[in-house]
């Protein structure tokens, strides 16, 4: 397939020959599948590492580990983008900007800790 609209045609091709494949494999699967499928005693029962289940199924968790989690995932991903500034900081032109930029971004991301420090968010007790 060649031309412009070559490549078009074997992407087409493609998400046609996928699609046929994902309708076929659903297909197959319902007409393989038994008419009523078998409920055994205890299918829905929580598995507690082959031990019987214990208790009720409500467990009840604080919130400071979904803000501990989020926090680190923040300044993590944050971290990521110093990487990019240490590459670009030595070429000529960016020396200035790119320390102002830096700068304003640490400033940003020590205003997120301050505030978090000032709330105990960090405070474990």
């Amino acid at each position: 397939m060649d031309g412009y609209l070559g490549s078009y045609a074997t992407l087409g091709l493609l998400l046609l020959v996928s699609v046929l494949f994902f309708v076929m494999a659903f297909t197959a699967n319902r007409v393989l599948r038994p008419g009523r499928p078998a409920e055994p005693p205890g299918k829905r029962a929580s598995y507690e590492c082959g031990l019987d289940p214990v208790g009720g199924d409500w467990a009840q968790m604080q919130i400071r580990y979904y803000v501990y989690a989020y926090l680190y995932v923040l300044f993590a991903v944050e971290a990521v983008f110093l990487f990019p500034w240490a590459v670009v900081f030595d070429r000529p032109g960016f020396g200035l900007v790119t320390v102002v930029e830096m700068a304003i971004f640490v400033a940003v991301l020590a205003l997120g800790i301050l505030y978090a420090w000032r709330r105990n968010i960090l405070r474990w007790t």
